[in-house]
């Protein structure tokens, strides 16, 4: 990391974990946020776009209401959540207003970002809020949310935001310093790792579990962010937040992670499709398909072997090939009975097998995005090609 790190980025969502904005004993780290709001104040100043994605409500709540600490039940979690809103609001409106900055708070339920109508609602909010100079706050609405219509952390939440508003960069600010080979707290001889060029599998298995009493999230969840915001164009960080004025600090070289864009970035439409974080289903496909796929083919019936969940046509659904590796995303064509009626059959088959007119493929290339892995594979595979021909 260098000390011009944050300058190219306009456009920058920034999470921040519960256990760095609430101590368990004290409360609120309000001198921590005055020295993030000094950070903000400073990147806003010199023409960047700051999101904030904040944890926190029911940590805040749970001190206020002076909770025992020990799991809450759902309606507990949901008051702590209500009180902790209010407080959260407040408290970042007085930080930020010591700067001249005003805070815009934005409460997202799951169905704010998977259905597209709520989506382009969502987005031309938080946008208008951008446009006025204002900072939006945003955080998952937990006074409603429940087990089944969550994000389940706020770090694939603001990797959502990051596709949703076509942001530059996503720091997620953690208590950890970045990614390391293995758990440092189990391993005394994990390595940290500077620079990923593109999340793989190999990167995918080093993910350990949540570090703090306070997370829902872990190293695991910074990977599922990485491969939604690296997937749509943007780049993210992934650095210790416990210091004071902690994006400072990544501008002046602390340790942290730097994960790269994906080789291409994709169109606003695709980049709803991949960030899907509730897909409905999954279809398993062959060498052929997998192949075919990365040279921007559409996807077949022939080449499905599998077909696993319940969805119905237009659904978001996953891709794998043979190894239970993700592949892509995409919009099916057809219904989950369909489609398994007719998976590994010719396209001239599938009129005769379901008796209607088929649709030209099991998901369309226009409604299809592969995972950031696999369109980094097939850019380095299209460039080492390139390579062949010139020195033919």
């Amino acid at each position: 990391m260098t000390a011009q790190t944050l300058a190219p980025y306009r456009r920058i969502v920034v999470k921040i974990g519960s256990a760095l904005l609430v101590d368990r004993e004290t409360g609120l780290r309000r001198a921590w946020l005055e020295s993030l709001a000094a950070d903000v104040a400073r990147l806003a100043k010199a023409g960047h776009e700051i999101m904030l994605v904040s944890s926190g409500a029911i940590a805040l709540g749970r001190s206020v209401l002076k909770l025992q600490p020990k799991p809450l039940r759902l309606d507990e979690s949901q008051a702590a959540a209500a009180v902790g809103q209010i407080v959260l609001a407040r408290v970042y409106s007085e930080v930020l207003g010591v700067h001249g900055l005003e805070a815009g708070q934005i409460l997202l339920t799951l169905g704010d970002t998977e259905e597209r109508r709520r989506y382009l609602n969502a987005r031309a909010t938080i946008g208008t809020l951008l446009s006025f100079g204002a900072i939006p706050v945003i955080n998952e609405n937990d006074t409603v949310a429940t087990a089944e219509i969550r994000y389940g952390d706020n770090d694939r939440l603001a990797a959502r935001v990051a596709t949703m508003m076509s942001a530059d960069l996503l720091i997620l600010l953690s208590d950890i310093d970045g990614l390391y080979t293995a758990p440092p707290a189990h391993n005394p001889d994990a390595v940290h790792i500077a620079h990923v060029a593109a999340i793989t599998p190999q990167i995918e298995a080093m993910a350990g579990a949540a570090a703090s009493h306070l997370s829902r999230g872990g190293m695991k969840t910074k990977i599922d962010a990485g491969k939604i915001a690296t997937g749509a164009g943007a780049a993210m960080i992934v650095t210790a937040g416990n210091r004071m004025s902690p994006l400072a600090a990544i501008e002046a070289g602390e340790r942290a992670t730097f994960f790269a864009p994906a080789g291409s970035a994709v169109n606003s439409r695709k980049r709803w499709i991949a960030g899907h974080l509730n897909t409905l289903g999954r279809l398993t496909v062959d060498a052929g398909a997998v192949d075919a796929l990365s040279r921007g083919r559409s996807l077949l019936p022939a080449g499905v072997r599998a077909v696993h969940g319940s969805f119905a046509r237009g659904d978001t659904i996953c891709v794998e090939d043979e190894s239970g590796r993700e592949i892509a995303r995409g919009l099916v064509a057809y219904d989950a009975a369909d489609a398994r009626a007719i998976a590994g059959c010719r396209s001239s088959d599938v009129e005769r097998i379901l008796g209607y007119a088929p649709r030209a493929a099991m998901i369309h290339r226009d409604d299809l995005v592969l995972s950031p892995a696999r369109r980094a594979e097939g850019l380095a595979a299209d460039l080492a090609q390139d390579w062949e021909s010139d020195h033919a």
